[in-house]
């Protein structure tokens, strides 16, 4: 018989017990710039989880920014909502983004995106370890290194303190500027 429990089941095993005590940041891969005019604010406070009171991070900001590049390939209309921040107009789409932030109310159809301050953006390397062995051989793509932009909150946290990357996974802080992927 096999003993040998699919791996999702682990990983949803695992979450149970990581997701209760792990800080929630933005990360940014494949980074591309958004200025945004007409801010209101020059910081602003984001819970670090989503149900446990494990405080906030206030992150300082200017109208410069980062976000994901697949989130701008797969940008709709003419509107986003940066997580914890607001809604922006994009008035500029080529290359470099420009935008105006607007009062509106959150609308449940517009697309939701992270970012990161240019300002003050922290580049880390993600390690994400894969299968070492495919039928008895060595694969030699056993590990594949993403090079990110974080919050500058992770350098705050402890080495070895287990971090959700939202919309990404669980890592680990290995150092100030590396963090071992663990699972989704």
């Amino acid at each position: 018989a096999n003993t040998l429990a699919p791996f999702d089941a682990l990983e949803s095993f695992n979450r149970k017990f990581v997701d209760a005590d792990s800080i929630r940041l933005f990360m940014v891969s494949n980074p591309k710039k958004i200025t945004i005019k007409k801010l209101p604010f020059s910081f602003v406070e984001i819970s670090n989880h989503p149900i446990k009171d494990m405080g906030k991070r206030k992150i300082s900001i200017d109208e410069n920014f980062y976000i994901s590049g697949e989130d701008v390939e797969n940008m709709k209309g003419t509107q986003i909502r940066l997580l914890g921040l607001g809604n922006i107009k994009i008035s500029k789409n080529n290359g470099d983004l420009e935008g105006e932030f607007t009062e509106e109310e959150p609308n449940s159809d517009i697309q939701k995106i992270q970012w990161i301050p240019q300002k003050n953006a922290h580049i880390i390397k993600i390690l994400i370890p894969k299968q070492l062995f495919i039928d008895d051989k060595f694969n030699e793509n056993s590990l594949e290194e993403l090079e990110v932009y974080t919050e500058p909150h992770y350098l705050q946290l402890k080495d070895g303190e287990e971090i959700q990357f939202v919309r990404f996974g669980y890592c680990r802080k290995d150092s100030q500027n590396q963090a071992i992927f663990t699972h989704k």
